[in-house]
């Protein structure tokens, strides 16, 4: 389809008067007519300021109803969203937002001090987002200065840029991922097949927003659908359990941390999980100690696998199967196509191990103004490479091995760090571990493990190699184990293994 309908105007049309989004800190609901109002007058404020199609704008906030107000306007006034991550310092976002091109920055009054730096000594107009000092939104004052409500454009394009993501830049200037509004009603199909989302659902958004999980899993698909969410600043377990035994949750999604918190906090053991329907996980899998917990207070954890350049949602197993393929992402979704490949590009049939590719209308055109890395991402035939090696097995369900980059080499053989990281937390005093390769005089390369203990519990390194013998192969075990607090995190919940190999690395001269 090349023409798409334009989102927030349709669920006014359809459902004016139901709640869309809850701001759980104020209390203040906004129904659909409220959202798609707000848009078109945010969206003729921008058109008014001299912005026009393909221009860019950043937001740098705490999650708030009025994000999806600006990302509404965007799809309607064509100027692109560029949503920036708040956890990173001002010196690591300048030189994003100067790439991006981005001529207003909207911000919250957390980030009103870096806002300001970033804005120094540039043709930057500022402007505010979020909640006011007295409990309303920091928007509605600007709203009220438009005339018009009235739609700023007609029409949307189903693969035009409506906003941009930017990764995580472990190896370099981040790559701004396109997304479009094809994607989006892609992944809102793809994520409903998957879970029976449908009217009526209630959800809470609380992943940050300037993450493809903060704004699609599941809270755009939930829009779409007609159902509504409750937004809250940051994530906060105690919150989340209650507004779930509540019954105001039926839909809920989590990367790994998330569901490790919510295990942690003493209130999960009176809390009714009755009303929910869905239970999805994404950024790593749940490791199975926490998937057998959920499972014995009859909480099902669906794992699931996607990228910021899949809209996100391909994989996401489905409830009967869970417990028996424990580990698996399920199977593709219905508009998405998938293949494993070979080393040398075959494509592997039945069941197998290589990388696995995408194709279909979920799918980014590509990164802004980076031709090159574009080419690099896609092969000559058109699909998306991962940069995931996948088993599939003999049903068809998918099971992530590793990142093709994570793998090391020691003595010859190829060592999968998640492999080795699945034995690591099936130990009883770990709850997380992480496994970097590192080089080694001897092996060219071994496994050093990073291990975060349970609650309560001491891991005693020394037994552990022992331990790790019954259950791998000698080449697998880690040749140094340490233990922390705590890791270092991408925003999606992710570990950042390269941090983790350079402190590592750091230390070595010092050890030696």
């Amino acid at each position: 389809m090349e023409f798409l309908t334009d989102m927030a105007a349709k669920r006014a049309e359809l459902t004016p008067d139901a709640v869309a989004f809850t701001d759980h800190d104020t209390g203040l609901s906004y129904t659909f007519n409220d959202i798609n109002v707000r848009a078109n007058r945010l969206a003729n404020l921008l058109l008014d300021k001299e912005l026009s199609h393909g221009d860019r704008m950043a937001v740098l906030c705490h999650n708030h109803p009025d994000f999806f107000v600006l990302l509404f306007a965007a799809q309607k006034s064509g100027v692109l969203l560029v949503p920036l991550n708040w956890r990173q310092p001002v010196a690591e976002l300048k030189p994003i937002l100067e790439a991006s091109g981005a001529k207003l920055l909207f911000h919250d009054g957390a980030f009103s001090e870096a806002a300001n730096e970033l804005a120094a000594g540039d043709n930057l107009d500022l402007l505010p987002l979020g909640q006011a000092a007295n409990g309303t939104s920091a928007l509605d004052p600007l709203l009220e200065t438009v005339t018009s409500a009235s739609p700023a454009t007609s029409a949307v394009k189903a693969s035009a840029p409506w906003y941009l993501l930017y990764t995580s830049g472990t190896t370099g200037l981040p790559k701004a991922v396109i997304q479009t509004a094809g994607m989006a009603y892609a992944n809102m199909i793809n994520y409903s097949q998957a879970t029976g989302l449908s009217t009526g659902e209630l959800g809470i958004n609380f992943l940050p927003l300037f993450h493809t999980a903060g704004i699609n899993l599941p809270t755009l698909p939930i829009f779409l659908n007609g159902g509504a969410s409750t937004v809250l600043r940051k994530f906060d377990p105690d919150v989340a359990l209650s507004l779930i035994d509540t019954g105001k949750v039926t839909c809920f999604f989590g990367v790994p941390a998330i569901y490790q918190a919510l295990a942690l906090s003493e209130a999960l053991t009176n809390t009714n999980f009755s009303a929910v329907q869905s239970l999805g996980c994404g950024g790593a899998p749940v490791p199975k100690h926490l998937l057998l917990d959920f499972q014995k207070r009859g909480v099902t954890i669906c794992n699931g696998m996607g990228m910021t350049e899949t809209g996100p949602t391909v994989f996401l197993m489905d409830p009967d199967h869970a417990a028996e393929k424990i580990g698996s992402v399920g199977k593709a979704q219905i508009l998405t196509d998938v293949r494993l490949q070979d080393a040398n590009g075959a494509t592997i049939e039945g069941s197998g191990e290589g990388e696995v590719q995408f194709r279909g209308p979920n799918i980014t055109p590509g990164y802004m103004d980076n031709k090159e890395a574009t080419i690099a991402t896609f092969t000559v035939d058109g699909w998306l490479k991962s940069g995931d090696v996948a088993r599939r097995d003999e049903d068809g369900y998918y099971y992530i091995v590793d990142r093709i980059k994570d793998m090391y080499i020691s003595g010859g053989e190829n060592v999968y760090p998640a492999e080795v990281e699945k034995v690591l937390v099936s130990h009883p005093a770990v709850l997380e571990a992480v496994v970097i390769g590192v080089p080694d005089d001897k092996w060219g390369e071994v496994g050093a493990a990073f291990l975060v203990p349970r609650p309560g519990e001491q891991i005693d390194t020394s037994t552990l190699p022992v331990w790790c013998r019954e259950q791998l192969a000698p080449y697998k075990i880690p040749k140094t184990f340490t233990v922390s607090d705590d890791l270092p995190r991408t925003a999606a919940g992710k570990v950042r293994k390269n941090i983790l190999k350079d402190t590592f690395l750091e230390k070595l001269p010092e050890e030696a």
